[in-house]
C-alpha cells in the first residue's frame, strides 16, 4: 500500500510540474518589476526607460521600477540581470553598448551577451549628431573635414568614454575620411559638451537630446546625424551619407532582456505591454523629442538584431584599437 501510494505522488508531481510555470506565466506579474538601466538618471536612456515603463505598467498591472545602475559601459547593470532569477521581475535595458559593443571592446566580459540573456524586445533607434564647438567655423562635413586635413593631427574629438557609440563613431568617421584626429574620452557626455561649447575640444559625436538646446541657442552646430534617415528632431540636418560618406551609420539603440531562462510565456506577456506602449501617441512623441524612433519587435527579431550589431561594431572596435578590461 505504501508503494502504491508512493507512486502515486510521484505521478501527481510530473502532472504537476508541467503546469506550474504556465500557471506562473498566466498570474505574472504579481508584483512589481524592476527595470535596470545601465546609465546614471536625466540622460536618453533614463528618460525613454521611464517613459516606456509607466506606460507598459498599465497593461501589466504592476510598477516597473527604474535602477539606474551605470558604470563600466554597462557592464555592471548587464551581470546582475544576468545573474538574476528568471522569472521576468528583472529585467536589463540593453544598449548599443551592453550588447553591441562590450563583447567586442572587453578581452574578458563578465556575461555574455547572447547566451545569458532572453530577448523581449527592440524599443527605440537613436542617432548621434556630429556636433562642432565656437573654435571650428565649418557648417558641413566636408568643411569640417577640410578642417581638420588642415591641422594635421592637432584636431581633437571628445567622447563620452572609450569605446561608447560616439567614440566609435569617430573612429568610423576618421576610417572612411582618411583623418588624423586626437581623440578626447571623458567620463560621461555632459562634461564632454561642457568642454566643447568652451573650446578645449573641437567636435564630437553624441546623442542628439544632450546637445539639442545647444544647438537652438547656437552655441554648439549640428553638421550631420548617423542614422540613415535625418531625425525628426533635427529635420534640417543632413544625414553623414547625405554629406558625402556613403554607407555611413552609427546608430544607438534600446531594447529589453530579460535573463536567459525566463518562460516564454511570460516573454510574450513582456513583449505585448511594451509593444503596446510604444503604439501610444503619447510614448511616440516623447520618444521623438529625445530623437529618437520608436521600434517594437517580437523577440525572434530582437534576437537578430542582437547578433547583427555585434558583428557590425566588432569591426569598428577592431579599427579603432580600443580595449577595456
Amino acid at each position: 500500500m505504501f508503494r502504491t501510494r508512493l507512486l502515486a505522488r510521484v505521478a501527481l508531481a510530473a502532472c504537476l510540474a508541467p503546469a506550474l510555470p504556465a500557471a506562473h506565466a498566466q498570474s505574472f506579474p504579481a508584483k512589481p518589476i524592476t527595470l535596470s538601466v545601465p546609465h546614471s538618471a536625466g540622460g536618453t536612456s533614463d528618460i525613454l526607460a521611464r517613459t516606456v515603463a509607466a506606460e507598459a505598467a498599465k497593461t501589466l498591472g504592476q510598477t516597473i521600477v527604474i535602477d539606474n545602475k551605470g558604470g563600466a559601459n554597462g557592464t555592471i547593470a548587464a551581470k546582475q540581470v544576468a545573474s538574476a532569477a528568471p522569472d521576468g521581475y528583472t529585467l536589463l535595458l540593453a544598449t548599443a553598448s551592453t550588447h553591441g559593443i562590450n563583447p567586442s571592446l572587453y578581452s574578458r566580459i563578465s556575461y555574455d551577451a547572447v547566451k545569458d540573456f532572453t530577448p523581449v524586445t527592440l524599443l527605440a533607434t537613436v542617432p548621434n549628431v556630429l556636433v562642432v564647438g565656437p573654435n571650428v567655423k565649418a557648417t558641413t562635413v566636408q568643411e569640417l573635414i577640410a578642417f581638420i586635413r588642415s591641422q594635421g593631427d592637432k584636431t581633437n574629438m571628445g567622447s563620452a568614454g572609450a569605446g561608447t557609440p560616439g567614440h566609435l563613431a569617430g573612429e568610423m568617421f576618421k576610417s572612411e575620411a582618411k583623418l588624423q584626429f586626437t581623440h578626447v574620452p571623458y567620463k560621461g557626455g555632459s562634461p564632454a559638451i561642457t568642454d566643447l561649447i568652451g573650446g578645449q575640444i573641437d567636435f564630437m559625436f553624441t546623442t542628439i537630446p544632450g546637445v539639442l538646446p545647444h544647438v537652438k541657442a547656437g552655441t554648439l552646430r549640428a553638421l550631420a546625424v548617423t542614422s540613415p534617415e535625418r531625425s525628426s528632431a533635427m529635420p534640417d540636418v543632413p544625414t553623414m551619407a547625405e554629406s558625402g560618406l556613403p554607407g555611413f551609420q552609427a546608430v544607438s539603440w534600446h531594447g529589453i532582456v530579460a535573463p536567459a531562462g525566463t518562460p516564454d510565456a511570460v516573454v510574450a506577456r513582456l513583449n505585448q505591454a511594451l509593444s503596446g506602449a510604444l503604439a501610444a501617441p503619447e510614448v511616440k512623441q516623447r520618444l521623438l523629442e529625445e530623437g529618437a524612433r520608436a521600434s517594437g519587435v517580437n523577440t525572434a527579431e530582437f534576437g537578430k538584431f542582437i547578433q547583427t550589431e555585434i558583428a557590425s561594431w566588432a569591426k569598428a572596435v577592431k579599427d579603432s584599437g580600443a580595449t577595456a578590461n
